[in-house]
């Protein structure tokens, strides 16, 4: 049940107990107990909104880092990935497979200060061998959730 109550939250984290045990046909007490638990273990991290940022009128740029590093004795990725976190511009940092071994999710309000973050904070780490950063157009879809659905299909409807 823990998992159905996680993919209910992680879908909706606006949902209360009581509607959850609705959904679950349970007690809103074992419901309650559950989500404890998992913010206690660590399951539950944080709550989170998807913002549809585009629809502000404010400027935001967005930009995915690739990031090639050299690893570091016993610590290998890890140590790395540490220094790269802890950066408030980094928004997420997931080690990957591929050409670069980082991919690191960078927001700020202009393309300056996303510069400046790459030549001043991400390059001089020891251990990065390069980067190529790569800036967003446009976002389509986040967290399951599609940001611009018109509901106005352009395409017309196949009936047989």
């Amino acid at each position: 049940m823990l998992n159905q109550v996680l993919r209910l939250l992680e879908d909706d984290g606006r949902l209360t107990p009581a509607q959850i045990a609705t959904m679950l046909n349970t007690s809103e007490s074992e419901i309650e107990k559950l989500i404890s638990k998992a913010e206690e273990g660590g399951l539950i991290l944080k709550y989170k909104a998807v913002v549809n940022w585009d629809k502000l009128e404010e400027e935001q740029v967005w930009a995915i880092i690739e990031v090639k590093v050299t690893p570091q004795m016993k610590a290998g990725f890890d140590a790395i990935a540490e220094r790269i976190y802890h950066f408030p511009e980094a928004r997420t940092v997931m080690l990957v497979s591929g050409a670069y071994d980082f991919a690191v999710v960078v927001t700020a309000r202009n393309l300056h200060e996303v510069s400046n973050f790459v030549t001043h904070k991400l390059a001089p780490i020891e251990g990065v061998q390069g980067t190529t950063t790569h800036f967003l157009l446009k976002r389509y879809k986040e967290d399951g959730v599609i940001l611009n659905d018109s509901g106005d299909s352009r395409r017309q409807k196949v009936v047989l």
